[in-house]
């Protein structure tokens, strides 16, 4: 089974009790736990050696990554992050020195969005290096955006460039947490998610939440400079281009499938998209936000080309798969 196949049968049957707002399936589980106008979120996520990091990375990168990942998700429900705790797993051969620059990445992520480190846990693990990050914060009730409020007629969004991640963005990118709270205190955001694993994944979790379909435009999605260069490279002979170990893939579909871009896809009503464009452009003139489609009524995503209108069949990064 895939990931997302395994996640569902996990949490078939979670005991839960009247103060979960939102359980297993969205970016970060809410929580009323009686704060006034505010739920509680909490998020865990986990980078491990091999898998999204590899040992020659400067472990500061992979301090900051690990904290970003699960910042990331506040950002995609409009939440502010205010505590982590770390868990760190070490083969017996590990050198302090790794670790602690690990921390320092990690620390100096979290003293810019005031998140406060507050205790973890070490083990040992035979073979490679993880990090987990667990956090909680808090979210305006009225503000928190979900992956299922997406409708029929709501224009599609995304901010910056995609594809290209494992070029050196996957280390180094910033959760988008000023942006998607601006986005849910300015407009009626119907829903959001944070590219992780990829747009035509993510988009898929979106569309399935809020029980719709969506329509691409391929002309629109943003191609990042670190995917061109990956293809051309790749189309030139050079495969082992930025030392990848396989066959970069044609730009456009790095921009669909690639994981790890860590921007934001969001819907909002048709009406608004003017608006949001240019309230944009002035708050965020440094950042790209484009519209790449509509939602619609039918289900399934379709991709429209040069040759007409396609079906979606690409997919994002998944685990197990």
């Amino acid at each position: 089974m895939n990931e997302f196949e395994l996640i569902a049968r996990l949490t078939r049957s979670l005991p839960t009790d009247p103060s979960v707002v939102l359980g297993a399936g969205d970016d970060c589980a809410a929580v009323d736990l009686g704060v006034p106008d505010r739920w509680v979120l909490f998020k865990t996520d986990a980078v491990v050696e091999g898998v999204h990091f590899t040992s020659d990375i400067d472990p500061a990168r992979v301090g900051h990554k690990a904290l970003a990942r699960c910042l990331s998700d506040f950002a995609a429900m409009a939440g502010t992050p205010t505590h982590a705790v770390v868990t760190v797993g070490l083969p017996g051969d590990s050198r302090a020195e790794f670790v602690e620059a690990a921390y320092e990445g990690l620390t100096r992520l979290a003293e810019r969005y005031s998140v406060a480190v507050v205790g973890g846990e070490t083990t040992r693990n035979p073979e490679h290096v993880f990090l987990s990050i667990s956090a909680i914060g808090t979210v305006r009730k009225d503000r928190c955006v979900r992956r299922s409020g997406a409708e029929p007629g709501d224009a599609l969004f995304v901010t910056g460039a995609l594809g290209g991640s494992i070029a050196g963005k996957h280390l180094d990118f910033e959760p988008r947490l000023e942006e998607a709270q601006w986005l849910a205190g300015s407009f009626d955001v119907h829903a959001m998610i944070d590219l992780s694993d990829g747009l035509a994944g993510d988009l898929q979790h979106i569309t399935r939440a809020s029980q719709v379909g969506a329509d691409l435009l391929k002309s629109a999605i943003p191609i990042s400079r670190a995917a061109r260069l990956l293809a051309r490279a790749s189309a030139n002979g050079d495969t082992a281009v930025a030392g990848l170990p396989k066959r970069p893939p044609p730009a456009i579909v790095a921009a669909l499938t690639d994981g790890e871009d860590f921007e934001l896809l969001f819907t909002v009503a048709s009406r608004d998209a003017v608006p949001l464009l240019d309230a944009w452009k002035k708050k965020f003139p440094k950042l790209p936000l484009g519209c790449i489609g509509k939602i619609s009524a039918e289900p399934g995503v379709r991709l429209r080309d040069e040759h007409g209108i396609r079906t979606l069949t690409e997919h994002g990064f998944v685990h197990f798969a």
